[in-house]
């Protein structure tokens, strides 16, 4: 386990792309447990935090940057 993100580019996707990436990224990569989603879809300020509570994952952080989205998740056993 490491607490360096392994970085999910789903910039120019749109809702439910984004999390649909971030889940293929975990099920490729299980002994990462820290990932970084980059998103431009603002409903992901919404979604990520739902789809972390509703998964078990925990979500560090969450923050906007000129219309760019940056989520910070650590990953709970399953997904």
């Amino acid at each position: 386990m490491t607490d360096v993100p392994r970085t999910v580019d789903a910039l120019g996707t749109h809702c439910p792309v984004p999390l649909q990436l971030l889940g293929a990224a975990m099920r490729r990569r299980p002994d990462s447990d820290v990932f970084a989603l980059l998103a431009d879809d603002p409903l992901i300020a919404v979604d990520l935090p739902a789809w972390c509570h509703r998964h078990g994952h925990q979500l560090v952080d969450l923050h906007e940057r000129d219309g760019e989205w940056q989520g910070t998740v650590r990953r709970a056993g399953g997904i």
